[in-house]
């Protein structure tokens, strides 16, 4: 069955559990875009190239949905339109959930904002404009977001993965969210010696889809060494445990340019 016979099916099968079928965890620092990173923008090439490919990778699951997953104020998803905006990085750009949207709608939190921005640079989402009025090209992949809360524990994130999970679509998550920010005197969270055991520990987990070790972060731990993508990382853990079957993980990328430890990977099933 292809692609699009299957989300022409999958109202009929709401409540489902249709199996995760793809993810890519990608960091989200504003700097990835090049418009904000300036003369800087040769510094972070390897990571934009790496986040690439992770999301080629995830598109040619070919999923019925992409749902991007972040860090926000708040636990719960974000309707369309939405719009994610870079003034806040100096940079007058406006980057929506869904392009060609008819206004700006709901506010995207930074993590959603780059996630947006790394689709958009893959055609995930052809412009409205080029459809008629009020219908989506048959040719794109739906996609929503959902935002959870940097502190939320582990029952909340368990029940949204179940919610992720049971859209009656095959879904393929695009999971953002950095490591430690305290790699050295010069990082947002200064030097702490429990940063980099920590963000070993995160790679080890992501290059080999290790979901007890990733749903094992301590939450405490992961604030205090200001990790933004412990609660996002710990909802994919879920969702593909309840997804069942068996992953392959790949790391493409595992740096700290800045102080800020920036983690690339692609996971399949097996």
């Amino acid at each position: 069955m292809t692609g699009s016979a299957r989300r022409r099916t999958g109202d009929s099968r709401y409540g489902e559990r249709v199996p995760l079928v793809a993810a890519a965890v990608c960091p989200h620092p504003p700097l990835l875009v090049p418009e904000v990173a300036g003369s800087a923008t040769p510094e972070l090439d390897d990571l934009r190239t790496a986040c690439d490919t992770a999301v080629r990778l995830l598109l040619a699951a070919d999923p019925d949905r992409v749902v991007l997953l972040g860090t926000g104020p708040v636990t719960g998803p974000i309707r369309p339109p939405a719009t994610g905006s870079l003034q806040p990085w100096g940079v007058d750009l406006d980057v929506p959930l869904v392009p060609g949207q008819p206004d700006r709608g709901a506010v995207l939190p930074l993590s959603l904002t780059i996630g947006a921005w790394l689709l958009a640079r893959h055609d995930a989402r052809p412009p409205l404009s080029a459809a008629p009025a009020h219908t989506a090209p048959a040719s794109a992949v739906p996609v929503s977001a959902v935002q959870v809360a940097a502190d939320a524990g582990l029952a909340e994130l368990s029940a949204l993965a179940d919610e992720v999970s049971a859209t009656g679509d095959r879904v393929a998550l695009l999971v953002l969210g950095d490591g430690s920010a305290c790699r050295g005197e010069k990082s947002p969270g200064y030097d702490d010696p429990r940063a980099l055991p920590y963000d070993q520990r995160v790679a080890g987990a992501l290059a080999d889809a290790d979901l007890d070790v990733l749903l094992g972060l301590d939450p405490v731990v992961s604030a205090e060494l200001k990790a933004a993508g412990r609660a996002p990382w710990q909802v994919l853990a879920s969702a593909a445990r309840a997804a069942g079957g068996g992953w392959r993980g790949e790391l493409l990328h595992d740096a700290a340019p800045y102080g800020v430890a920036y983690f690339v990977a692609s996971w399949e099933r097996v």
